[in-house]
């Protein structure tokens, strides 16, 4: 079983969400922090060698981004998505929190 580590951004974001759509997030956490590696389609997609995608179906469609770091699962950033591709201004951010992470051993 994995520790999940929520940036306080991401727990901001979340907060703010339905209260349908956090139960959801709730749901899958637990998936996450049960299964971490082996969560697949369509609770969780890779995205990158270091990054995943924690996927929320719904009203509302959430990704949380994460990565596996020191047998700790963190959520970097989340947004709410609006079109098929990810965002490349998402994902960015995701990447330099991932960046900031390993370099600074955080």
């Amino acid at each position: 079983m994995f520790k999940i580590y929520i940036d306080p951004e991401v727990q901001k974001f979340i907060l703010n969400l339905e209260p349908v759509t956090k139960a959801k997030i709730a749901r899958n956490l637990d998936l996450l922090e049960n299964f971490g590696y082996k969560l697949e389609m369509p609770h969780s997609k890779k995205i990158s060698d270091t990054l995943f995608e924690l996927r929320i179906r719904g009203q509302q469609e959430i990704r949380i981004f994460y990565c596996f770091h020191n047998e700790v699962i963190k959520l970097l950033h989340g947004f709410t998505k609006k079109s098929q591709k990810i965002p490349l201004k998402e994902l960015r951010a995701a990447e330099n929190k991932y960046k900031a992470l390993t370099q600074y051993n955080l």
